[in-house]
């Protein structure tokens, strides 16, 4: 997709989605600092990758939002504009993206 549409697509992102997501981001961006405080404080390994395990979670509940956001409007939105074939080959090479292990 062009420069131009993802620009647009990003438009229809509303206050209270785009703050849920950045507030996520932000408890993420702490819990991380905080692994890296627990690494140089020598603390117990078993302990660092259980907070290791919750910032994933944490990472596919926002991939899991923004997916469900992109669905419900640029997919849709492409499907009624007749482009629904490329809007839906690219939402499935994001799913195999974050589905990868």
């Amino acid at each position: 997709m062009g420069k131009e549409i993802e620009l647009k697509m990003a438009d229809h992102r509303n206050s209270r989605d785009k703050e849920q997501i950045v507030n996520r981001l932000k408890r993420i961006e702490g819990q991380v600092r905080g692994i890296q405080n627990m690494v140089e404080s020598d603390r117990y390994c078993v302990d660092i990758l259980i907070q290791i395990s919750a910032i994933n979670a944490a990472m596919k509940k926002v991939s899991l939002q923004l997916m469900e956001n992109h669905t419900k409007h640029c997919v849709a939105g492409a499907i009624q504009r007749g482009n629904g074939e490329e809007a839906i080959a690219e939402l499935m090479d994001v799913v195999e993206r974050l589905t990868k292990t």
